[in-house]
């Protein structure tokens, strides 16, 4: 187990390097110049100049590489070209509302999308399940910001029973965690309602219907633990999208999480920042796929590392 640990922990150290390296040249290979451009076209040539040095913009591209790779390892991401405060520190400023906003929407779209799942598997081919996976299509091919506008003209605008934008108090949570998650219900409904549907037709099932276990003691007990495995794997890609920056929900409803510093980014210009939020967005993924991977051992004891 250590030694699989180990192994998992250098692989994320890599994929995080790949992704520093590749979003690195990826910034520096942008058209036009980064200093102009951050400065605006107003900004006269000596604070152009002065704002590329700070930036280190002045240096060779090598030696930029090496001074941004020795920073990050040490976790210092640069400095915001717009606010000049440090991107570790705005990261960490907005990431407790992002993960907030994951961590509400993961809850809500398994306590709804796992029974809806298991319901409709255990009822497949009745009318039961035509309106679960009626309602699964519906939320998987609905997009997510038309949903948001839905729910603030409806619950907001209309109705003013929530606030429409954003996080002030338990109330400003509501209606973008509920956007959030009703697409991850759906896919996590769709992934149960298969995964059940193998699983019920296994022989140790028969078994157990032969021995007189009730419907809910074989769907519950018996099914649902063997039929967890893929869809624990869905959960954990969907939160770590969640982490990695729910921008739309984030910009819809002004939430301010990661997904909103981002956009605010890209169009300020601040490219360190952009370029610490896609190393931090590919952190976070990574960490919450190992996670995933390590509780395998926890939901199925005959899984094995090594």
């Amino acid at each position: 187990m250590t030694s699989y640990l180990l192994q998992r922990l250098v692989g994320v150290a890599v994929t995080v390097l790949f992704v520093a390296v590749t979003v690195f040249l990826m910034v520096r290979l942008l058209p036009g110049d980064p200093a102009r451009v951050i400065a605006g076209v107003l900004a006269s040539q000596q604070d152009v100049e002065r704002l590329r040095t700070r930036l280190g913009l002045d240096q060779p591209l090598w030696r930029q590489g090496v001074i941004f790779l020795g920073d990050l390892v040490q976790g210092d991401l640069g400095t915001s070209a717009r606010t000049s405060n440090s991107v570790t520190v705005e990261i960490g400023a907005r990431f407790p509302a992002t993960l907030t906003l994951a961590f509400a929407s993961t809850v809500l779209a398994v306590a709804i999308g796992v029974p809806l799942g298991t319901f409709a598997a255990v009822r497949a081919g009745r009318l039961a399940d035509l309106l679960v996976s009626t309602v699964v299509l519906f939320g998987i091919s609905m997009p997510v910001y038309w949903l948001g506008l839905m729910l603030i003209i409806v619950f907001s605008i209309r109705l003013r029973w929530l606030p429409a934008a954003g996080a002030e108090g338990p109330l400003s949570l509501v209606l973008p965690a509920a956007t959030l998650a009703f697409f991850s219900m759906a896919f996590i409904a769709r992934i149960t309602r298969s995964s059940m549907l193998e699983v019920l037709h296994q022989d140790y099932i028969r078994t157990a219907v032969a021995k007189g276990s009730t419907e809910r003691s074989v769907v519950w007990r018996h099914a649902l633990r063997n039929a967890l495995a893929p869809v624990v794997t869905v959960i954990g890609l969907q939160f770590g999208e969640l982490l990695g920056g729910a921008i739309l929900t984030e910009t819809v409803f002004a939430w301010p999480g990661l997904g909103r510093l981002l956009v605010d980014s890209i169009f300020a210009r601040d490219y360190p920042t952009v370029q610490g939020l896609v190393i931090v967005f590919a952190l976070l993924f990574a960490l919450v796929n190992l996670a995933v991977d390590l509780f395998y051992g926890v939901i199925d004891p005959r899984v094995r590392y090594g």
